[in-house]
């Protein structure tokens, strides 16, 4: 039976609820699903890197051999041999990281949400660089802290800009490699003179990694984890190496701090999916990253010389932008006057699309810089957006 002329729910939102508020970036990548549009806005990692078959042949292998284990409930902190895998692939010759501080996580995202339940309240304060990545901004900011920015330049995150800001704070956040959204890396110095100073200042350092692995020229850069595993928090993802549909990442953290993410996470979903951390184990187990992430690292180096090379034909020259060695973006900084927001809506006009700057950054933003992101577009398409972009450009100074 139906209620007839029910009165209407008078919905009550928490306080955290209704200042929630979209990504950016995600209300954009609604536009950029038309197929006529040239987009350089999303921050996907290209199909054409998808090990499509096998992943079948690990789902095959896994459901075959260990179904009713792989289809089961599984531990909070995650599958052994995948967190034991993560816990040798981060040990160094002077550095071990213990399995037990390795978390299995759905996806980054969820790491960062976990930290935020963990180590904010309400009206923390929380450094960040500028600018910073959006998804960090985003999870953060339902725990309602006060982000303080960090002073950054050309080399990236200034580590002896943190004195001014630090005190009080409960973490700095950062990402040192091929930072998202401005392909910014901090140099080994930086690294060094980061921790150093985080420490001394009994700074808890979170070190986001997701894109470490995609240097183009194949060299790695030193992790700040290895350098004080009592003071930095690392978090890997498998999204940019294999698919970012598995949805599966990981932290790892000091003892005492892996076990109060372990009881958060219990709260939020009992478990990431066992199936897929099995899977992904299936698959990286015998090597398999060794020769799949060249691939990757060639073809997003490429494109990213394509489109450098057209921005050096088409923009003008009073346009500054970033020239990463590694990951997925470019940054630009346009002239004071033109307003990156505006810029969007002139280009969406002639089908082209990337991300505004502003929304980067958790203080003063600032309008006349944008994101662009080249590793989902072929390289004609690249430089047919890109001097469609420059001409715009051109028009607005």
């Amino acid at each position: 039976m139906k209620i007839e002329n029910p009165n209407p729910i008078q919905w009550r939102f928490s306080e955290r609820a209704a200042a929630l508020q979209s990504s950016f970036i995600r209300e954009i990548l609604k536009v950029t699903q038309r197929p006529e549009i040239i987009s350089f806005a999303g921050g996907l990692p290209s199909p054409a890197t998808f090990p499509v078959e096998r992943m079948k042949a690990a789902f095959d292998k896994v459901l075959s051999e260990s179904g009713k284990v792989a289809l089961q409930y599984g531990p909070t902190d995650g599958y052994t041999p995948l967190r034991e895998w993560v816990a040798a692939s981060l040990s160094t010759p002077t550095c071990t990281i213990k399995t037990e501080q390795v978390i299995m996580v759905s996806g980054s995202q969820q790491g960062l949400d976990l930290l935020g339940k963990v180590l904010v309240d309400e009206g923390s304060k929380v450094l960040v660089e500028t600018p910073s990545y959006l998804g960090a901004l985003q999870a953060f900011s339902v725990y309602r802290p006060e982000f303080a920015s960090v002073a950054t330049d050309e080399h990236g995150l200034v580590p002896a800009s943190l004195h001014a800001v630090a005190d009080g704070a409960r973490l700095l956040y950062a990402l040192p490699n091929f930072q998202n959204p401005t392909g910014r890396s901090l140099s080994v110095e930086r690294r060094l003179e980061l921790v150093e100073t985080c420490a001394k200042l009994g700074l808890p350092l979170i070190e986001d990694d997701p894109y470490g692995s995609l240097s183009y020229t194949g060299a790695p850069s030193p992790k700040m984890l290895n350098m004080n595993p009592e003071g930095v928090i690392y978090m890997g993802s498998f999204s940019k190496v294999l698919t970012p549909g598995i949805r599966l990442g990981y932290v790892v953290a000091p003892a005492a701090l892996a076990r109060r993410i372990e009881l958060a996470k219990q709260a939020t979903d009992l478990h990431t999916a066992q199936l897929t951390q099995m899977v992904v184990h299936e698959v990286v187990k015998d090597g398999f990253l060794d020769e799949h992430i060249p691939t990757i690292r060639k073809l997003y180096g490429d494109q990213c010389r394509v489109m450098l090379e057209a921005m050096d034909e088409h923009f003008p020259a009073s346009a500054s932008w970033t020239r990463p060695d590694g990951g997925m973006f470019i940054w630009v900084t346009l002239p004071k006057q033109i307003d990156a927001m505006k810029l969007l809506d002139k280009a969406i006009e002639h089908k082209v699309a990337f991300v505004p700057g502003a929304p980067f950054y958790a203080n003063a933003p600032e309008t006349n810089t944008l994101r662009l992101s080249f590793v989902t577009v072929p390289p004609e398409r690249i430089r047919e957006g890109i001097a469609i972009l420059g001409k715009l450009i051109a028009d607005m100074l």
